[in-house]
């Protein structure tokens, strides 16, 4: 078995929350742990002190918000850890869709005042859906908050997952005066300090001991209580039970005040699993095989606005993958080598000359990938669920600048690819249509095309219900369907045929009518 030693100490993770939940100050407070940084920079709506390292795009500085997913990769207590810090904003679940077939395990980011909320439920469906292993992170006790029984109560019956407290909280807002740590069995005192490291905390294996009382006063009682009801409530803390994806541990605390978060990060380190099987259309490939195998699950162009570059984010599934070495591009059919791979630190990257299953490595790109492509020693793998989905949200492209026409199809080219929307083309008009799954895309896009291109775009509406693709073993009905529906076909950017149903009504007609034909809602079919 090949690489042992380095699969075992890898810990891959995607960080995901509603918007607000404090999901990127998390994320900046792990860096700190890990010695990635030496000051966290707060996100605060538009405000922003010192930009958070793993929001790094213009446009998410002015804003507040992520609207990429982030790769960040540091070393732990002798273990590799690496975050994928996702968009939290709904208008962007697709990026985080896709970021989560590269994690082994999640995090997820609860806001204690606010409790489940819609976003989180989402996620939490596709961490279901991939039997990925869930540890939820209750942020902000240091704000007043819901009753940590009801909560727990609410992450259950929402999440749709059994939950086992591992830290406990005495108290919260104003009265917080720090978390039990069961798991551990000590106890840390709350520090209202941004950059504090070293967390007071006390032994206390035996909580009776009246010596509670000199540090909680009257809460002491409290806390026994509590303590005492969740070791008759909940069942013992089993890690297969965790990696089986059926018990979330969890965590309470605030990432503002970098408090509650080293224990997080410590227990993590202990119980998340190293990089786990994945399933191809031919097999499933084990991490400790000897031969690469990897996916790109990312792309982003322009990371560097000076160098207008191209990134493909690979994860590593299998093997060894090492620098200047040929690999087989499956979809391609060809043999590509890589003179400089990199590892990031959100934007800053560093060329390395190896990678190990569960690490995220950035390989310069000229139009050579796609989203959900496959890299291998040889064996033609076709990784699965990567898929784009039906957008909700539809607006025709204009340029707004003929004398950029060339930049504004670069620009809407290498976008696309991104993933950050979909486009298709009028079979009839040949007019140029962008879909997203949110509103906030046609502004990041605009945005982008003339911040990173130089090419100005405008909109227009267009009333459209969805876009469905369509195929059929009978090809003469094929051509019938698409002849009768002629103004209302496209093609995507892989030259698809697509149906553009502009009502339900007319999309049921449709599949009523020619029974012969397939529609499909994702481009994986």
């Amino acid at each position: 078995m090949a690489n042992t030693k380095e699969i075992n100490r890898r810990r891959t993770f995607g960080i995901v929350s509603h918007p607000d939940a404090g999901k990127t100050t998390l994320t900046e407070k792990l860096l700190l742990f890990g010695g990635a940084i030496q000051e966290a920079g707060a996100v605060k709506s538009n405000k922003i002190k010192k930009s958070a390292t793993s929001d790094w795009m213009d446009i998410e500085r002015q804003r507040g918000i992520s609207v990429a997913t982030s790769v960040m990769a540091f070393e732990y207590n002798n273990h590799k850890i690496n975050i994928l810090d996702t968009p939290g904003h709904q208008d962007f679940a697709e990026d985080t869709f896709r970021t989560l077939t590269a994690v082994d395990s999640v995090i997820i980011v609860i806001d204690a005042a606010k409790g489940v909320e819609p976003q989180t439920k989402k996620l939490m469906q596709v961490c279901r859906m991939r039997k990925t292993p869930v540890i939820v992170f209750v942020n902000k006790m240091d704000r007043p908050s819901k009753d940590t029984f009801d909560l727990l109560d609410e992450i259950e019956d929402q999440l749709e997952i059994g939950v086992k407290p591992l830290s406990w909280p005495i108290n919260n807002g104003p009265d917080f005066k720090g978390v039990y740590n069961i798991y551990n069995e000590n106890l840390i005192l709350f520090n209202a300090n941004e950059n504090i490291r070293d967390n007071n905390s006390i032994e206390f294996t035996d909580i009776t001991d009246s010596e509670l009382e000199k540090y909680i006063g009257e809460d002491a009682e409290q806390l026994r209580e509590d303590l005492e009801l969740i070791e008759g409530v909940y069942p013992k803390f089993e890690i297969e039970t965790y990696r089986a994806a059926s018990v979330a541990p969890v965590f309470f605390g605030s990432a503002l005040n970098n408090f509650g978060v080293k224990e997080l990060l410590d227990c993590f380190v202990d119980i998340a699993p190293s990089p786990l099987p994945i399933e191809t259309e031919e097999r499933i490939v084990e991490a400790e095989e000897d031969n690469f195998s990897g996916f790109v699950f990312k792309i982003h162009a322009n990371m560097d606005p000076n160098h207008r570059d191209r990134i493909a984010f690979v994860k590593v599934c299998s093997g060894k993958f090492k620098r200047n070495t040929n690999y087989l591009h499956v979809r391609h059919g060809k043999m590509m080598k890589f003179s400089s791979p990199t590892a990031f630190m959100a934007s800053k990257k560093s060329i390395i000359d190896e990678a190990y299953p569960g690490d995220i490595v950035g390989l310069h790109d000229t139009g050579n990938f796609k989203i959900g492509d496959s890299l291998t020693e040889g064996e033609k793998l076709h990784f699965k669920g990567l898929p784009s989905f039906s957008p909700e949200l539809f607006k025709y492209i204009e340029n707004a600048n003929p004398m950029k026409s060339k930049q504004l199809a670069k620009g809407i080219e290498q976008l696309m690819d991104e993933g950050v929307a979909q486009l298709f083309t009028g079979r009839a008009s040949s007019r140029k249509i962008i879909g997203t799954v949110g509103a906030l895309q046609f502004e990041v896009i605009q945005y982008r095309l003339l911040h990173e291109y130089g090419a100005s775009c405008r909109y227009e509406g267009i009333k459209l219900y969805k876009t469905v693709w369509i195929k059929s073993e009978n090809k003469e009905k094929l051509k019938e369907f698409i002849d009768r529906k002629y103004q209302q076909m496209a093609f995507d950017k892989e030259g698809r045929d697509v149906f553009l149903a502009d009502s339900p009504y007319s999309l049921q007609i449709a599949q009523e009518k020619f029974p012969e034909i397939e529609f499909y809602f994702t481009s994986e079919f």
